[in-house]
């Protein structure tokens, strides 16, 4: 059975809350998941990881949450090869600014650029939307699950 991890960053909050949200999706289709903030994950993990979906809030002016920035300096530092791995991408931004969502996107770079597989389109969600993220994230992983087999 494929174990789906469900790894965020954030600085408020939200990006937790869905990736709460798109575990529990995963969970009500019978796979096993297990969810984890990127300060509690080593870059090494990831090579034994089947799929691993990342959500990443985007703070400031484009940077990355204070529980991701580390976990992206690694990757970047240490360059693990993660072919193998299949991953998907969920951000969460806010379009009054320049860098919408940037900080799922240099996330989704640095593991391309080390051999993973993503798998799905890269869910942007926009605080400025009427669209709750939870909304956005649960329509997203049940999309998402039509591309994994159980």
């Amino acid at each position: 059975m494929t174990v789906v991890h469900v790894l965020y960053g954030t600085e408020s909050g939200n990006a937790e809350m869905v990736a709460d949200d798109i575990a529990a999706a995963f969970r009500d289709q019978g796979f096993e998941t297990v969810t984890a903030e990127l300060t509690d994950v080593e870059v090494s993990d990831l090579a034994a990881m089947n799929l691993a979906v990342f959500v990443s809030s985007t703070y400031g002016e484009g940077g990355l949450p204070e529980t991701a920035a580390p976990f992206h300096d690694a990757l970047v530092t240490e360059r693990p090869d993660l072919s193998g791995v299949r991953f998907a991408a969920f951000g969460l931004g806010d379009s009054i600014y320049e860098t919408f969502n940037n900080a799922i996107d240099t996330l989704r770079r640095a593991l391309l650029e080390l051999g993973a597989e993503q798998i799905g389109t890269t869910a942007k969600h926009d605080a400025a939307s009427t669209t709750p993220a939870t909304e956005l994230a649960d329509a997203w992983a049940r999309d998402l699950l039509t591309l994994i087999p159980a």
